[in-house]
């Protein structure tokens, strides 16, 4: 959890962490010391897309930039929100007004204080519509912002919205120095952000790493630890091979035929924690045959999901049986869907294409675990009814902005992509990515679904205040996504990373997040 969050009463144990010194061993006449370790570096599998909260869109972005930008409040490990620059908040009785006391005594890493002002300017920001961020939809019943008093923001809602908290502790919805946005062009964007957190950015080198340094004025617990380094290794056995020389002193995504090979080494910790993300085959529903159900229910009846799990992943992770996780507040399981070539063969027959057609299937390399072995994957069960599919990968920065194209601009069949649904509630994980509001270029429904009466449930859903019909909406909602097929549901993703022994405190999140501000050395 977050170190500064100890100085709140939430119930959690103190660790004590021992930084290692320098100390004089004496042999043979001789004095050595120990060398004070001042760096941690982590390998992560992608580059951050930008820093940027209202342009960052993936959790590589999110793990980095969580260090430097802080938010209103904080989701610990257990799914629980507590305060974190914001102290303490109330709701109206109809709860369309939230006030949000902002903690005191903060300054940004500029030297600006951190006050309601402040936080009114970045989250104005995150609405505008000119500005354009693809997660505004997580504020999107907010119709006022204030600041009534110096350390007090008002939020004026639309209508009641029921994760509204939940949205609150998202990781893009980070809040920044107001020197640095404060007559900002809508389109204009930055690279180092400034922050309240406790490291600031030090370089950015493209390409190859994030280096952060130490923020001596920070408003909480000081980490023991002076610089993070994020190196960004895409290939999985060069991560691991980094682990194993001590170049990295922890990894993201271990692939799961590896675990044994790092557990053997005694100076190697393997982490498996749980995830709340869905690795999914989005279509192009406006291209053709894509703009055919039949044909997408049959391509998911052509690919054996179980396999995938067990051969590729040797059984860590789950088969979808729904776009969202069943940890995921709302979810409801409703498939999967069989794995039977022959009824695949049919179907499309069926739809026109007895002998079956060709399209591209776009994937990311390195940003998921084993990315680029499934879409082989895919690609060979494809071909076994019919379908030829082109593989074509491109760098992660380059793979997002490639699919988040308007309509007419999108040039992609099919892709490859992960959501983890990091609020916990199926309102983001579902109207993100489903709802036709959410349509490219301003939004994450990257393959243009719509369905009339799915739209109107998950809007619905966004405002009713009982958990229990908000339950039965999702119920509804996802079996008529799931018959409509607008992705091959593939499956729910693990989290394994590693550690280097001598490292310590480091929080793997089940949302994702590799947070360092607790870690040590031994």
């Amino acid at each position: 959890m977050r170190s500064n969050k100890r100085m709140i009463s939430i119930g959690i144990i103190v660790l004590v962490m021992v930084a290692v010194i320098a100390s004089p061993v004496f042999a043979a006449g001789t004095v050595e010391k120990t060398a004070v370790r001042d760096t941690l570096t982590i390998a992560i599998g992608a580059e951050p897309e930008s820093l940027d909260p209202v342009k960052m869109t993936s959790a590589p972005a999110a793990t980095v930039g969580e260090h430097v930008i802080e938010r209103l409040i904080y989701m610990e490990e257990d799914g629980s929100l507590v305060p974190m620059l914001a102290t303490s908040w109330s709701a109206n009785a109809d709860s369309t007004v939230w006030t949000f006391q902002i903690r005191e005594g903060v300054t940004f890493h500029d030297g600006e204080p951190l006050n309601a002002e402040a936080v009114r300017l970045n989250l104005a920001r995150f609405v505008d519509p000119e500005v354009g961020a693809a997660y505004a939809f997580l504020l999107g019943s907010v119709r006022e912002i204030n600041a009534t008093g110096e350390y007090t923001l008002e939020l004026r809602l639309a209508q009641p919205f029921a994760p509204i908290l939940s949205h609150l502790s998202h990781s893009f919805i980070g809040i920044v120095s107001p020197r640095q946005i404060r007559g900002i062009a809508p389109t204009a964007t930055f690279e180092n952000p400034v922050g309240t957190g406790p490291y600031t950015m030090d370089r950015w080198s493209r390409g190859d790493s994030i280096r952060l340094s130490l923020n001596e004025n920070y408003w909480g617990d000081t980490p023991q630890i002076p610089n993070l380094v994020f190196n960004f290794i895409p290939e999985e056995s060069a991560r691991i091979v980094a682990l194993e020389t001590g170049e990295a002193d922890a990894i993201m995504a271990v692939p799961p035929q590896d675990v044994a090979r790092l557990e053997a080494d005694p100076n190697i910790d393997v982490v498996f924690q749980t995830s709340v993300r869905t690795i999914y085959i989005g279509f192009n529903n406006l291209r053709e045959p894509f703009t055919d159900p039949a044909v997408r229910r049959a391509l998911n009846h052509a690919i054996d999901k179980q396999a995938i799990v067990d051969s590729i992943f040797e059984g860590s992770g789950f088969v979808a049986d729904a776009p969202i996780v069943d940890a995921v507040f709302g979810h409801t399981s409703v498939g999967p869907y069989a794995y039977d070539p022959a009824l695949a063969r049919r179907m499309l027959a069926e739809a026109g294409f007895p002998d079956g057609f060709s399209m591209t299937l776009h994937h990311p390399t390195g940003r998921y675990p084993l990315d680029a072995t499934v879409a082989a994957a895919v690609q060979s069960m494809l071909a076994d009814v019919g379908v030829d599919a082109r593989l074509e990968t491109r760098e992660w920065s380059s793979y997002l902005q490639f699919t988040s194209q308007p309509p007419d601009q999108a040039q992609y069949d099919a892709f490859m992509l992960g959501w983890g649904t990091v609020t916990l509630d199926a309102d983001y994980g579902l109207f993100a990515l489903l709802h036709s509001a959410q349509w490219n270029p301003n939004g994450n429904n990257r393959g243009f679904y719509k369905n009339e009466r799915v739209d109107e449930i998950l809007s619905a859903a966004r405002v009713e205040t009982s958990p229990d019909r908000r339950r039965t909406m999702y119920h509804e909602a996802i079996g008529l996504i799931w018959d409509d097929a607008p992705w091959i549901y593939l499956y729910n993703a693990a989290q394994i990373n590693a550690v280097r022994t001598n490292v310590g405190g480091l929080i793997h999140h089940p949302l994702e997040n590799l947070s360092a501000w607790d870690a040590f050395f031994r």
